[in-house]
């Protein structure tokens, strides 16, 4: 029996971040993982994700370079993509960050033990690890199992027919991708492939891309991937998927009536993420539910004493800079400090072509809450930085939103090139309470792309310099 004063579940972004935080604070603490430490956002999500990204744009400006183009940069013959040493590179990366966080979990002496965990109760569960089984008894238990891709009933995943994670280990590019979903994780993969060369079409069931973000910013995006070739079934369903020599044929109805066959090499399925809530034991916890979700307090308390949950297990925003900021919370309350998890803002970011961030409340948002609200937009066309990078001319913004009574921020939305690195600058003037006049008077380095936020806000005082 071990018996331990902290347990976590799960060594991805909330676990292992609350349980070095809870190492650091001096609690005896044992974490258990059955994968490679860093989870889901690190193994198979967001670094590789974003690796793989980065790769397929370096390559694409190449291929744009064949004969020559606008910067005089010239190539005579067209690069090649060997996707095996690409995905090496990647791993690469994976492993040498995984290998961080183990490292550091030592250096907060904190005990990790690989293997599944199941519960018999709540505060005591077994683990299967390679050595055989090990019992653990713990006074706090922090839940951190992360989620899994969801799927559709009669589309098992398998052969021709692959997830997101399949995706990121593909030794060569599909001549032809069919991507179901035209989210973020469809968007970005699909996107990636298209400039590596493959064929894609992306089907998704309601009326836009990206239906969950404002339609302003997803516009320069659809036009992207018009111009990129990139086929939309929008409105569309798959009724039926067979697998084939070559790989699968989707039956897809349209918004129209048609049916389609489509032909692919690869189907991905990217049609969202489901908390991992199956299989470890959580019905002998006896924690109340949120439908899927495990329900928590604004401290990340369960039903159950001294059982908490965080990140992904418990709700939207399923991202993993929500669950690093509730782990380190959680460790901290349970060596006493008094905490709460009430952001003003989650800011989310999608690394499509052009990229898009946004943090707070939108125009639309804010009308919907009865506020009377004031908006600045500036465009990146305007913004010498960008168009000295070749990004001023993919329709790319920054616009705020205050309140029109006492200008205080509510939320700010970009689309652009590396538009991500400033989503930091627009949480912090939500989170400090910043007025317009705040934004207006910080004198901004030139010539950068946060000019285009300080202009932002220069035009909804109605003075903007630069247009």
């Amino acid at each position: 029996m071990i018996r331990t004063k902290v347990l976590v579940i799960g060594g991805g972004p909330g676990g292992y971040v609350a349980a070095i935080r809870a190492g650091q604070l001096g609690l005896k603490t044992t974490l258990v993982e059955a994968d490679r430490l860093g989870g889901t956002c690190l193994i198979r999500g967001c670094i590789p994700s974003k690796a793989l990204i980065h790769a397929a744009g370096k390559f694409a400006g190449m291929r744009a370079a064949v004969g020559g183009d606008a910067l005089g940069i010239a190539l005579r013959d067209p690069p090649a993509i060997d996707l095996a040493k690409t995905v090496s590179w990647k791993e690469g990366i994976v492993d040498r960050l995984s290998g961080g966080v183990g490292a550091l979990l030592r250096k907060a002496r904190v005990r990790v033990l690989h293997g599944w965990a199941t519960f018999s109760d709540a505060k005591t569960c077994t683990v299967a690890t390679e050595s055989g089984e090990e019992t653990i008894r713990a006074e706090h238990v922090i839940l951190a199992n992360g989620s899994e891709p969801a799927s559709l009933p009669g589309l098992e995943l398998g052969g021709p027919v692959i997830s997101s994670s399949e995706a990121l280990m593909l030794d060569r590019v599909p001549e032809r991708l069919l991507v179901l979903g035209a989210g973020y994780i469809g968007l970005e993969l699909g996107t990636a492939f298209r400039k590596l060369g493959a064929e894609v079409r992306v089907i998704e069931a309601r009326e836009r891309i990206l239906p969950n973000w404002d339609e302003a910013l997803t516009a320069p995006v659809a036009r992207w991937l018009e111009r990129a070739g990139v086929t939309l079934h929008l409105g569309a369903r798959v009724e039926a998927v067979q697998r084939t020599d070559t790989g699968a044929e989707a039956t897809v109805r349209t918004a129209d009536g048609t049916t389609l066959r489509l032909a692919a090499d690869k189907l991905l399925v990217t049609i969202g993420r489901r908390p991992r809530t199956q299989g470890w034991g959580l019905e002998a916890m006896a924690v109340d539910m949120a439908g899927p979700f495990v329900r928590v307090d604004e401290h990340c308390r369960t039903s159950m004493r001294d059982v908490w949950a965080i990140g992904d297990l418990v709700g939207e925003p399923m991202l993993a800079h929500k669950a690093f900021a509730q782990g380190e919370m959680v460790a901290e309350i349970i060596a006493g400090a008094r905490r709460q998890f009430d952001p003003v803002a989650i800011p989310a970011v999608c690394f499509t072509e052009p990229e898009i961030v946004s943090v707070g409340l939108s125009p639309a948002e804010a009308a919907e809450r009865g506020i009377e609200a004031i908006t600045g937009q500036f465009p990146f066309a305007a913004n010498g930085r960008a168009l000295g990078m070749e990004a001023g001319e993919d329709g790319g913004f920054v616009r705020i939103v205050a309140r029109a009574d006492d200008h205080r921020v509510l939320g700010v939305q970009a689309v652009g090139a590396h538009i991500p690195e400033l989503v930091g600058e627009f949480t912090l003037a939500l989170e400090m309470g910043a007025l317009l006049e705040d934004v207006a008077g910080t004198i901004h380095a030139h010539p950068t792309l946060t000019e285009a936020f300080h202009e932002a806000a220069l035009r909804a005082l109605g003075h903007a310099i630069h247009i």
